[in-house]
């Protein structure tokens, strides 16, 4: 063992830790759900990603049963080899056509479809214009390419034309952005981004993360919610949130860009397919969610209660309109404090601060799921409002 590299990794962690960035993660003894048992405790679960709340419900461990019993539990293949079953192709198929594609490939997760996409269709030749907040797997997936990257300030349409302009050069310019900003919940202006790529001859790539199932009348993501379904080029969905929680994802484009992503994406080519049990899970969640529209409609009067309820106590709320509700702070110190009391009280949300967010801009990110009840919503409420005034955050 190389000590020098063990001591100076120990100061690292303790300068971490010494900035109250230090990130412990919280041991669920539970299935995910509406409520679950962290340390012995049972809480109320504000800050998964549950947001139609099918995860680790009875649904789709039924569900997941069957699969397992016809496909079997994995490939052990890549695609290409051994490793496509029907459920794959039918998987690709109804999770395109749910989003506005022509055809989508499926990966281990987002992360490893951005780094996909990225990867396979841009070169030094091309420019790939990003937006300010975009998600990690997004800048590191820009990073691994070898395109010439630019940045534009955050949903500043402004800014992000005038490095269109600069980069008319180029062979391909992408611009990408996230569908929904995991941190604030702003919902992506797609309607004018959308006008901006057809004025300059430029693609666009939306990570859809935390808008499948979520975002639009339907559910079918920030395209639909912008009206512009059919016209973003490469979309990444995921199946770890919305759609049941377990992981996977893909890239919804079109035909002969989802052909070339099967012939030169490594992320694909080289990691072994989708297990059977998400697939085919996934496959039974999409269809799920089109028959049942209640869940949707639970999800945003569960939103709207819990927004209304926290602007009346008196603290400072986004006004984006999605289930994920940063309640601002400021503050770091009072924010890792407020969120260790708001656990012992039941309520189990993630507080934020730098460097996860920008310094100065800590917060408590809420995040509401279908699966909560009314009372549920009260009790957080009653909670935040309660700590607040004992943390000194409203009067």
């Amino acid at each position: 063992m190389y000590t020098p590299f063990h001591e100076s990794l120990t100061n690292a962690l303790e300068e971490i830790k010494g900035a109250g960035s230090y990130k412990k993660e919280h041991i669920i003894e539970s299935p995910q759900g509406r409520t679950v048992v962290v340390g012995g405790k049972e809480c109320l679960n504000f800050c998964a990603n549950n947001y139609l709340g099918l995860s680790g419900t009875v649904l789709l461990k039924e569900a997941s049963e069957k699969v397992l019993e016809k496909w079997g539990y994995g490939l052990a293949s890549v695609r290409f080899i051994c490793g496509t079953q029907t459920i794959h192709k039918e998987l690709e198929a109804k999770v395109a056509a749910f989003v506005g594609g022509d055809d989508a490939v499926l990966y281990s997760s987002c992360f490893m479809a951005n780094v996909g996409l990225m990867q396979t269709f841009f070169t030094d030749e091309d420019a790939i214009i990003s937006d300010a907040l975009n998600h990690a797997s997004i800048i590191d997936a820009i990073r691994l390419s070898k395109a010439e990257r630019h940045v534009y300030e955050h949903m500043n349409l402004a800014d992000l034309e005038e490095k269109l302009q600069a980069t008319q050069a180029k062979r391909y310019r992408l611009i990408a952005t996230d569908g929904v900003f995991s941190m604030d919940g702003h919902i992506a202006p797609l309607q004018e981004i959308v006008a901006l790529a057809k004025k300059y001859n430029a693609l666009l790539f939306v990570d859809d993360a935390h808008a499948t199932g979520v975002m639009g009348k339907t559910g079918r993501g920030t395209a639909e919610a912008c009206g512009v379904v059919g016209e973003v080029d490469f979309t990444a969905v995921t199946f770890g949130k919305a759609l049941g929680g377990a992981g996977g994802a893909a890239m919804v484009t079109s035909k002969n860009g989802a052909d070339f992503l099967r012939q030169k994406s490594r992320s694909y080519l080289f990691s072994n397919s989708l297990d059977t049990v998400i697939t085919g899970t996934s496959l039974f969640v999409i269809e799920y969610i089109q028959q049942h529209p209640e869940l949707l409609e639970k999800l945003w009067a569960n939103t709207a209660r819990f927004r209304a309820g926290l602007k009346e106590a008196g603290f400072s709320v986004s006004e984006a309109q999605h289930p994920i509700t940063p309640v601002m702070l400021g503050d770091e110190i009072k924010t890792k404090e407020m969120a260790q009391t708001l656990f012992e009280e039941g309520i189990y949300a993630v507080g934020f601060s730098y460097p996860v967010v920008p310094q100065g801009k800590a917060r408590i990110r809420v995040q509401i799921s279908a699966a909560h009840t009314d009372e549920d919503i009260d009790r957080a409420i009653a909670t935040f409002t309660k700590l607040g005034k004992q943390f000194g955050v409203i009067s």
